[in-house]
């Protein structure tokens, strides 16, 4: 018994010791920390962001994002949304939720991480407004530490308050108040159970579950936030059903206030960069890419509808921005043609922008394309198939590379796909959630900048209150197409906007490549696009109805019109270089007779006349492999030869170039009986007896002659009414992909 005792004793001790231990080194690792009022209740709004000249840009005051709201004036059903969504116990425990931190230490072992918080309401709000964002178990002993002494001094409900004033709601928004502006246009009294949801389930991503930039993700979010309310009896369940079934309908994402629009983007990235939105304080600046001049043209155009317009730069900046949908992904029509679908197919070998397509009623299993304007326009190239937009090559040409080919070429862009978008619809732009309009706008500054996708940016540097550089833009370049591919679309492109869908640029006076695009039907569209660039910047424009109602409008018409304005304003001093349309390309000359009558692309034969020689351009490492010899082998059908009143007649096909040479035979004694052009219809009356007749093409090439190869016709007897036999040889068409 007295040796247990003294074991028990023991252990005792030690673990008096390690207890006594473990405190002092919490005392002295949390020494540092003190509770500050003044931080509690408001987080700094001394960030100013500056244009690229270096100028401030005085309409990015953050002070009306982040008014404070007394708790009064919030309704109860919004309380119990954040209160269900991140701390379901805030009324009962003190500060510290043991099990949920006991359970999430065991997580961070086994993971050998720190991704599990358990972090309550209490901890939330002593994190976000005085430490950083680091994942440590200093920083973590400091925030107990901190919570502790929060709520030793504060009510439950004024650090409710305090958490609800300064959490952050994403696009720019701190605390509840500008967040119920921002998102909805209302005051915090004002917001009714599904917004509540809508902004709770924002906390734990803002920027991915912004209903701006993922509405679907966001709608998700909410009802997870409504289920939880329904898990603690906040709501009952017709509530839960009820509020489910109801849509997400947001504010414009803005305020009139300059410059919003592009400031909102400049949070939106901030949050990307992995930067602690809460720890940028005390005179922090933000550098960012805007062109303010540029900025203001851009928003005071009358816009028709809706509208998002993007202009970036060919380095890497985005050098204006407005739009009422925000980020928002749409359908990307026709726009989608060049990126998924003739740059993969040229990139490919597949194709070269002179190559012609039969633009015909096609089927692929009961999918049946049809183009805008509703007819067949025959065989087509590429080049004509871009400029006029035609649908029916495009889904020709995909249902050749296949869809998981376009998609591998669309993710080096950062263009996603479903699963159900991959099949032929996406040719036209068919997709299940789209892309945003700044994501466009970089994959089509890949041709311009010779083939290398560059990801745009709002942000190109932030400094910290001591002048120390914390942030900068980074540097990311992918190859996605060679230089030939591009220069054979640049020059595509440019066509368009001379004589395609963007002829409404042609007078502008330098390099334009453009594509247009929509999205909807005989009632009207819903999406319109005109994605434009030089050999400096992207402008990119797109019209419609975030509601997607259908409206009367273009993206050659109405989108080319604003490109046009944009564009005049972008180069009113001075006029970009041309675009490259030779690198990586070879001239070759090909076949004309063939090119037009047969649609095939041959080379042509040294010896050809000029005349019957076209000049296309191709990859340098893709030149047509088939090569004429049709003068220098000259080659024709068998004639037909019978018996008219006892006289020979031998029909020649008709050529351009060739001459004939038709012999006779009998009785082994051959005799050149014509040598000339070509003639309709030769006519012999020979003696009786048994004839043999031959004809040899030949060209003529400076004095020279070049023989094809010597045709027998089969034998002719005179003088017993007798006919030859006849053979006909029909013509062969060889059947290429696009023919059928």
């Amino acid at each position: 018994m007295t040796k247990f005792l003294k074991i028990t004793g023991i252990v005792l001790l030690s673990a008096a010791i390690v207890a006594a231990a473990l405190w002092l080194s919490f005392l002295a690792i949390t020494q540092g920390a003190v509770l500050d009022e003044k931080k509690l209740t408001s987080v700094s709004s001394d960030i100013a962001l500056y244009d690229i000249n270096g100028e401030k840009i005085s309409a990015a005051s953050l002070s009306k994002r982040r008014e404070n709201v007394r708790l009064k004036e919030i309704p109860s059903h919004t309380l119990n949304a954040f209160i269900a969504s991140e701390d379901r116990n805030f009324y009962s425990h003190g500060g510290l939720n043991y099990r949920r931190m006991a359970k999430a230490l065991y997580k961070n072992v086994v993971s050998r991480s720190f991704k599990e918080g358990a972090s309550t309401i209490s901890q939330q709000l002593v994190k976000n407004t005085h430490l950083s964002n680091e994942k440590t178990i200093t920083r973590k002993l400091k925030e107990i530490r901190l919570t502790k002494e929060l709520e030793k001094r504060y009510q439950k409900d004024e650090i409710l308050e305090m958490y609800l004033n300064t959490i952050y709601f994403g696009h720019n928004c701190y605390g509840i108040a500008g967040a119920a502006e921002f998102y909805f246009g209302k005051k915090p009294s004002e917001l009714d159970l599904n917004e509540s949801a809508v902004l709770a389930g924002l906390l734990s991503s803002p920027n991915n579950y912004s209903p701006f930039k993922n509405p679907e993700k966001c709608l998700a979010r909410r009802n997870i936030v409504l289920k939880a309310m329904l898990a603690c009896n906040f709501i009952d369940g017709g509530e839960y059903e009820k509020t489910a079934a109801e849509p997400i309908i947001v504010k414009n994402g803005g305020n009139a206030a300059q410059y919003s629009d592009y400031v909102n983007c400049v949070f939106d990235e901030l949050e990307d960069s992995g930067l602690d939105v809460y720890y940028l304080n005390g005179d922090c600046k933000i550098y960012t890419y805007m062109d303010k001049n540029l900025q203001k043209a851009v928003e005071s155009i009358d816009y028709p509808c809706d509208r998002s317009v993007v202009v970036t730069d060919n380095s890497g900046g985005v050098s204006a921005f407005t739009s009422t949908i925000g980020n928002a992904k749409r359908q990307p029509g026709s726009t989608i043609k060049p990126l998924a679908v003739y740059g993969p197919a040229i990139e490919e070998k597949l194709i070269h922008t002179s190559t012609k397509i039969a633009d015909e009623k096609t089927d692929y299993n009961g999918y049946s394309p049809e183009n805008n304007d509703g007819k067949y326009h025959g065989y087509v190239t590429v080049t004509d198939s871009i400029c006029q937009s035609y649908n029916i090559p495009a889904v020709k040409v995909l249902n050749e590379i296949k869809p998981e080919l376009a998609e591998k070429y669309l993710k080096n862009m950062r263009i996603e796909l479903e699963e159900s978008d991959k099949n032929l619809s996406l040719a036209l732009g068919g997709m299940t959630y789209g892309i945003p309009l700044k994501n466009l706008a970089d994959s089509y500054s890949v041709f311009a900048n010779g083939g290398v996708f560059r990801p745009s940016h709002f942000i190109k540097m932030i400094v910290d209150r001591r002048g120390n550089v914390i942030y900068s833009a980074t540097e990311e370049k992918y190859r996605v197409f060679s230089e030939g591919t591009c220069s054979l679309l640049n020059e595509a492109m440019i066509e368009t906007s001379k004589r395609g869908t963007a002829k409404k640029l042609k007078n502008l006076g330098y390099d334009v490549a453009s594509k247009t695009g929509t999205c909807g039907n005989k009632d009207g569209n819903t999406d319109a696009y005109s994605v434009n660039y030089t050999s400096e910047n992207c402008v990119a424009v797109w019209l419609g109805d975030k509601n997607n109602k259908r409206a009367d409008i273009s993206g050659g018409k109405d989108c080319c019109k604003i490109s046009a304005e944009i564009l005049s304003e972008l180069y009113s001093s001075h006029i970009p270089a041309p675009l490259e349309t030779e690198k990586g390309t070879k001239t070759v000359e090909i076949d004309a007779d063939d090119y037009n009558s047969k649609n095939k692309i041959v080379i042509a034969d040294p010896l050809s006349p000029q005349i019957n020689k076209l000049k296309i351009k191709v990859l340098e490492n893709n030149l047509p492999k088939e090569h004429s010899t049709k003068f220098s082998r000259p080659e024709i059908t068998e004639p037909e030869i019978f018996l008219e009143n006892n006289a020979v007649n031998i029909q020649l096909c008709q050529t351009k170039y060739y001459s004939y040479l038709i012999n006779r035979a009998k009785n082994g004694k051959n005799e050149l009986i014509y040598d000339g052009k070509w003639i309709k219809n030769f006519k012999d009356e020979p003696e009786e007896g048994t004839y043999l007749y031959s004809v040899t093409p030949y060209y003529s090439c400076d004095g020279k002659r070049y023989y094809g190869e010597k045709i027998c016709l089969p034998a002719v007897k005179i003088g017993d009414g007798g006919k030859a036999p006849q053979v006909k040889i029909p013509d062969i068409i060889n059947e290429d992909w696009y023919n059928r």
